[in-house]
């Protein structure tokens, strides 16, 4: 199967790194070293090479090394499917970050052409207990992972429904002014909830076609009221007559944005939000691993996999089926932990880096150093 993986990762006055290089192979990639040295760093660096914000979601000009804040950049040889591209994200002076491919200047959603990355990081742990809101970015993400475009018809969903509100707020009882805001969420709401209906699919299939040490969720996409408007004129329909809860409110009330992601774990028939902690991780990584099966097949190749701190919450069997698994996947894994026994299991079918931290300098040092 042709790889998906970086072979060289460079860091410019990014976050703690002042400078770093790594040369690297399609093996997964075990980082270790205290706390605070600057591990997330390298990943959310890589999480760049896909569209959004990154792992921790930051602003361009909260990745800047401070107390300088020059401005960043990050760079990378990124090989996808028996092509080679050279990759150059950077921002300046706090603006927005770009990007160019091949030297070209390109856009988030070609990034998602050339790559796919997915990432499970601890902030993600308490997913099944907290609200709505971060199980929808979670599927979200997964969805963009199979259809790249997804990031800009969600993007255009929320400026017509801001737009929306906003007259809603303003206590505006002139149709006129809905018509063509309701049009615009229609379309682009159909898409957004057709794509992650395509994306929850492909997760089932993977699920069900795989032998995998960990346990399957049976996942839902459910609704806070009613359902949802299968059809553009049905969900424009649903929009204007419920125009009129929506002024007492201040804000739309339908739409994939009262959306919620729904878990049961399988073999025991019990809501994930219920399940032990260690559970509700063991469903993560499944989900995780699934997604990465069901790239694999759907694009031509095993996505990059950001695990931060993964397998701190591991026992030794499980850690060692994950790196099974990961290895068997042939996903080129980004791995942190705070020493290198957590990655014994793997041996050599992985490259060691180790970061430390000495005046507020990340420090990288391993085979992984160009």
């Amino acid at each position: 199967m042709p790889g998906l993986y970086l072979s060289r990762l460079t860091l410019s006055h990014y976050r703690s790194h002042k400078g770093a290089a790594l040369a690297l192979d399609a093996r997964p990639v075990a980082i270790y070293g205290p706390n605070g040295a600057g591990k997330t760093n390298l990943l959310e660096a890589v999480s760049l090479f896909s569209p959004g914000r990154g792992l921790r979601r930051a602003a361009a000009q909260e990745m800047a090394r401070r107390p300088e804040s020059l401005g960043w950049k990050v760079t990378g040889h990124l090989h996808s499917l028996h092509q080679i591209h050279e990759v150059e994200i950077w921002s300046e002076e706090g603006q927005p970050r770009q990007v160019k491919i091949d030297g070209k200047a390109a856009s988030q959603v070609a990034l998602g052409r050339i790559a796919r990355v997915l990432w499970l990081i601890p902030s993600m742990d308490r997913l099944w207990i907290e609200g709505a809101e971060g199980r929808r970015r979670f599927l979200d993400r997964m969805t963009m992972s199979f259809e790249p475009t997804h990031a800009d018809v969600s993007v255009a969903y929320e400026k017509a429904m801001r737009e929306r509100n906003r007259l809603l707020k303003d206590q505006v009882r002139d149709g006129h002014w809905y018509v063509a805001l309701e049009r615009q969420m229609a379309e682009a709401g159909v898409a957004i909830h057709r794509n992650r209906q395509k994306a929850l699919e492909e997760l089932r299939a993977a699920q069900e076609a795989a032998e995998t040490a960990f346990p399957t969720a049976e996942l839902e996409l459910t609704m806070s009221e009613g359902e949802m408007p299968e059809t553009e004129e049905d969900f424009r329909e649903a929009l204007h007559e419920s125009r009129f809860r929506d002024l007492a409110a201040g804000r739309t009330l339908v739409g994939p944005h009262r959306a919620d992601l729904y878990g049961v774990f399988a073999a025991k028939g019990v809501p994930a939000r219920d399940c032990s902690t260690g559970e509700q991780k063991a469903l993560l990584i499944s989900l995780i691993l699934a997604n990465g099966r069901a790239l694999a097949r759907e694009f031509g190749a095993p996505p990059i996999l950001l695990l931060d701190e993964v397998a701190a919450h591991l026992d030794a069997g499980r850690r060692a089926a994950l790196y099974d698994e990961v290895c068997a996947l042939g996903a080129q894994a980004w791995m942190t932990g705070t020493g290198a026994e957590l990655f014994e299991e793997l041996g050599d079918r992985a490259q060691m880096i180790e970061v430390t931290e000495a005046e507020s300098i990340s420090k990288i040092s391993g085979k992984g150093m160009a």
